[in-house]
């Protein structure tokens, strides 16, 4: 696969909602405002962008400001590397969009999440801002919980830790799972 295309692939996976919406926000001088409305993650938004030739492989520039724009500068590093390297080499240990061990996770964790973000040292204050902004989806908040994390640890957010919290919770097949 193209490596600008994994790139954009993973930054999409990395976007919060929030994050896509001021994306999409930033380019509505560029992107027609139905086009915009259809656009629901930033995978889409990235494709209208090639289409468009606003982007490509060696075109990163609205990019790395749309990423500047929106305080992610662990991206903006992602693009440079990309830019001087020709592709990002992430550490073996990182959560990617291949390895998917947040879905592993969350399909396999249930009610005891909470407990799980706090041996990831996830304030209370954030779980209960997440739990009320997905009241009713015992998933969702515990995905969101994850990702929040993901996001807190940038770059430092690792699958062994992942995997050293889950047997800290006495969640031994949960992460033996994670592991493969």
């Amino acid at each position: 696969m193209d490596p600008f295309l994994t790139l954009l692939n993973s930054f999409s996976s990395s976007l919060s909602d929030a994050e896509l919406d001021s994306l999409k926000f930033l380019c509505r001088k560029e992107i027609s405002k139905r086009r915009l409305e259809s656009v629901r993650s930033g995978r889409d938004l990235f494709g209208i962008l090639l289409e468009q030739q606003l982007i490509a492989s060696d075109k990163v520039l609205l990019l790395e400001e749309l990423f500047k724009n929106i305080k992610r500068e662990d991206l903006v590093s992602q693009l440079k590397q990309f830019e001087e390297e020709g592709e990002v080499n992430a550490p073996d240990d990182q959560p990617d969009a291949h390895e998917k061990p947040i879905e592993v996770i969350c399909d396999n964790v249930g009610k005891e999440w909470k407990m799980l973000m706090r041996k990831l040292d996830i304030s209370e204050v954030k779980l209960e801002r997440i739990v009320a902004a997905n009241p009713y989806n015992l998933r969702e908040q515990f995905h969101q919980s994850l990702r929040e994390w993901q996001k807190w640890k940038g770059r430092n957010a690792k699958v062994a830790d992942l995997i050293k919290a889950l047997r800290g919770c006495n969640m031994n097949l949960v992460a033996d799972k994670v592991e493969k």
